[in-house]
């Protein structure tokens, strides 16, 4: 069976808080005509990516035709969860078009590669392309590791030092694997701050790759899809620091759900989770929080100190008014008891 034949796939890969799910209701909202179906990664157990992607269902990409996989890393869970959810993909009446799969920003895109070699569907899918975001102002600012200075320090002091933290080896593992960068929130970083993005991404990336600056994930489809790559065939030009181990594990990273009570104030929150992030080294928040009052609940975003809210639906009738916040961090720096205590703590009363 010739590519041409196969379904084409697209894996969209990216540090936490790139913008992948941004990405992606882009593609759903502007199809070009493509039947699309889409896989979600979620790490942890509250389903806000899938959710906000089944709100934004259209005829082109219906609710049925998104999936979620929230049972660990995407790349870990191949025989158990990818295999069997790619499968009811495929066979949807009528069939999708792409596929298009968000890996959480803790996979390392190779491994699910190397899925697609798998007899099973080996003859019926192609990887069209991989694409690799990257946040302009994270990237420059390097913190897609813990504390970049310090490393750099350790390794200049030390000659017998010679690892990598591993954020790091996530963020080069994603930019080898890609077809395409797109370097988002291009605002943030502004001309100097992007012009060191690239720097960057072109040191990591071991071949020429195409850089596209994209703000609030709108970029033509033509300039994703239909790539072609193959990239399932062509392995040897996307190595990894995992090349030669039989798997990875991701016990340096770790989640921890926090439930809270109604919020009365939303930027009291806010600052909470500023406050979470400088005083825990925490990378990612998410979640929905009930805030006193409103009808709608609160839909909470936050990659390390820079936090994004807004409201995005009523809560159903039948749905219990529930905060549930996801926190992402290594896993030294996850502490639940001190985590909930800086997310429940009332701010200071100025005197």
């Amino acid at each position: 069976m010739s590519n041409l034949s196969k379904l084409p796939v697209t894996v969209i890969t990216g540090f936490l808080g790139s913008g992948k799910t941004t990405l992606i209701r882009h593609l759903m909202q502007n199809p070009q005509g493509k039947r699309l179906a889409v896989v979600v990664n979620e790490f942890g157990d509250v389903g806000v990516d899938g959710d906000i992607l089944k709100s934004c269902a259209i005829p082109d990409c219906p609710a049925e035709n998104i999936m979620e996989l929230s049972n660990g890393c995407i790349c870990c869970t191949v025989a158990d969860d990818f295999i069997p959810t790619i499968e009811a993909l495929m066979a949807l009446d009528p069939r999708p078009d792409h596929i298009l799969i968000e890996t959480s920003g803790l996979a390392l895109p190779k491994p699910l590669l190397k899925a697609f070699d798998w007899p099973d569907i080996r003859s019926r899918i192609t990887v069209d392309g991989v694409i690799a975001l990257a946040d302009a102002e994270a990237v420059a600012a390097g913190r897609f590791a813990p504390d970049v200075a310090r490393v750099d320090a350790q390794r200049l002091a030390d000659d017998s030092i010679d690892h990598e933290t591993p954020l790091s080896e996530v963020f080069e593992d994603q930019i080898s694997c890609a077809d395409i960068i797109l370097l988002t929130k291009p605002d943030l970083a502004g001309p100097e701050g992007v012009a060191k993005a690239r720097e960057i991404i072109a040191a990591e990336a071991p071949r020429p790759l195409p850089v596209v600056e994209v703000a609030e994930g709108a970029v033509d489809v033509r300039v994703i899809l239909g790539l072609e790559a193959a990239a399932e065939d062509d392995m040897e030009a996307r190595p990894s620091h995992h090349d030669g181990a039989d798997d990875h594990e991701h016990d340096d990273f770790e989640s921890v759900v926090i439930e809270l009570p109604e919020q009365s104030d939303p930027a009291d929150l806010v600052a909470r989770i500023e406050r979470l992030a400088n005083e825990r080294n925490i990378l990612r928040v998410k979640g929905y929080v009930a805030v006193s009052g409103k009808p709608m609940r609160l839909l909470v975003q936050a990659v390390g100190a820079r936090v994004r809210h807004q409201y995005d639906r009523a809560w159903k009738a039948d749905e219990p008014r529930l905060s549930r916040l996801v926190v992402i961090a290594e896993h030294d720096d996850i502490d639940a008891a001190a985590i909930r205590d800086v997310l429940t703590r009332m701010p200071a009363v100025a005197e």
